[in-house]
């Protein structure tokens, strides 16, 4: 096992490479002086000796491939630059805002799976029933309505008609369960709803897949409570492809709170990324986007490890 993953882990070296590189490229592609951006003067000229004194401080001054050189190695030790906006350690800022994130993707992905385990389990042993229709039919509009479409209507119906829950905003624990849930409530079931769609469909298809195989025909055969052949032989097996999915859907949250933050006013990490991008905060969006592949990468490593576990007909030998 452990092999497999020192294997896996190097494989994505390379992949991490060509992301930086392309992450700091940003620089070079984008409109923008990133002197002006600097000094905020974009107004009004700025003298030659201001420029050579602002680009020797920041590293401008050096050719392309040496200054991706310093940045790789800084990012290596966690130094992923210092904000043209604020002026702050760019690790740091991510850091501070990452808890938040976490939070909401954390709530997202218990709701889908809360939502989407009984309905994608309920269409597979009704299949091709009404509760097989109404549960496909559901997740087929799941997946069509647009993340941010759904979460301004959560905002217009539950927020300004009915006045259940803040429209924007969040709260921490510490000042009680009650009032965080409930700034929580929207953003996550905003972000939920396309997952828990694509979590039934999955789950229905494994589970007609794994109900007509010949081991859970056998338990029947051996009398075997209908609950205890679902749960122990189906599910367990039908989940193999269906963690696949959550893990692209994981990797997929971090994008998608990008959008979904900034309209909740969610202090994540998605909300600092748009106001950098706004302000032109280059380091910013590179140690953002950086932070934001290696975590997408990481995801797939465990979603990889954990097939091991869950399905004992797969061995990791040196070879696999």
């Amino acid at each position: 096992m452990w092999t497999y993953v020192i294997r896996r882990t190097l494989q994505a070296i390379p992949t991490l490479l060509v992301i930086s590189f392309l992450v700091f490229s940003l620089l070079y592609i984008t409109p923008g002086d990133p002197v002006e951006l600097i000094l905020g003067t974009e107004d009004r000229k700025i003298t030659p000796e201001q420029r050579a004194i602002v680009e020797a401080e920041w590293g401008l001054d050096k050719p392309f491939f040496e200054r991706y050189v310093n940045f790789l190695a800084r990012a290596i030790r966690g130094d992923l630059g210092t904000s043209y906006a604020t002026g702050q350690d760019v690790f740091d800022s991510v850091m501070q805002r990452m808890p938040a994130t976490l939070k909401l993707m954390a709530a997202s992905m218990v709701l889908s799976l809360l939502i989407s385990l009984p309905l994608g389990i309920l269409a597979a042993i009704k299949h091709n029933s009404i509760w097989d229709s109404i549960a496909t039919a559901l997740a087929t509009v799941g997946i069509s309505l647009p993340r941010f479409w759904f979460g301004l209507v959560l905002i217009i119906t539950f927020s300004l008609k009915l006045g259940w829950l803040p429209s924007m905003g969040s709260a921490n624990l510490d000042q009680g369960l009650g009032p965080f849930l409930k700034f929580l409530i929207l953003p996550a079931a905003s972000l939920a709803l396309s997952m828990a769609a694509v979590q039934t469909r999955m789950i229905r298809s494994s589970m007609l897949d794994v109900l007509g195989q010949d081991y859970v025909r056998y338990a029947r055969s051996k009398g075997l409570k209908e609950r205890a052949v679902l749960y122990g032989h189906a599910l367990k097996n039908a989940m193999i492809p269906v963690i696949t999915t959550i893990g692209g859907e994981i990797g997929g949250l971090l994008g998608g709170a990008v959008v979904t933050e900034q309209i909740f006013s969610w202090p994540g990490v998605g909300r600092l990324t748009v106001n950098s991008i706004t302000k032109r905060d280059y380091p910013m969006i590179q140690g953002i986007t950086l932070l934001l592949c290696f975590s997408y990468l990481m995801i797939n490593l465990i979603v990889d490890i954990l097939y091991g576990f869950i399905d004992p007909r797969i061995r990791l030998s040196k070879k696999d």
